[in-house]
């Protein structure tokens, strides 16, 4: 009896709603747009929010509910980088062009910064993201929660 209530709350765990944000530079829009299409099922679990004109591509493509917050270069990543700031985000998916002008990198550095101060998980690419969300579908950021409670 013991082992099946243990494995339960182990599984119960791995089912927490984390709050997830989504960004992606233009050349890497349809990339990101894949990647949900392929973890919608670990996504739909959990609140997304991401930048305009991203979040729109993701959930018609996904049917994914996502908030929206205004474009790149209207100041939606700056509402994203607030909610890093209060730690209100358990997660960062930024997909990154690495061949855009160190002009438009500043956006990039500034969310990892702001990641890195709050110890939130940020991916910049689609291999550290898949790592992130397979993490996530086994709840090994369950830890979130203590740091960042819901309730």
């Amino acid at each position: 009896m013991m082992i099946v209530i243990a494995a339960q709350s182990l599984y119960e765990k791995g089912t927490k709603n984390l709050n997830i944000a989504l960004l992606a530079h233009d050349r890497r829009k349809e990339l990101m747009v894949q990647f949900c299409i392929a973890y919608c099922g670990i996504l739909a679990g959990h609140s997304l929010c991401a930048t305009n004109t991203t979040g729109r591509l993701v959930s018609e493509a996904t049917g994914l509910r996502i908030t929206l917050y205004l474009s790149c270069n209207q100041g939606g990543n700056q509402q994203i980088g607030s909610r890093i700031a209060y730690n209100e985000l358990d997660m960062v998916l930024f997909f990154c062009d690495p061949q855009l002008e160190e002009e438009y990198q500043g956006s990039v550095t500034d969310i990892a910064r702001l990641c890195d101060q709050q110890n939130i998980p940020f991916a910049s690419n689609v291999a550290t993201a898949e790592v992130l969300i397979h993490g996530l579908a086994r709840g090994d950021l369950d830890w979130r929660d203590i740091v960042n409670p819901k309730d």
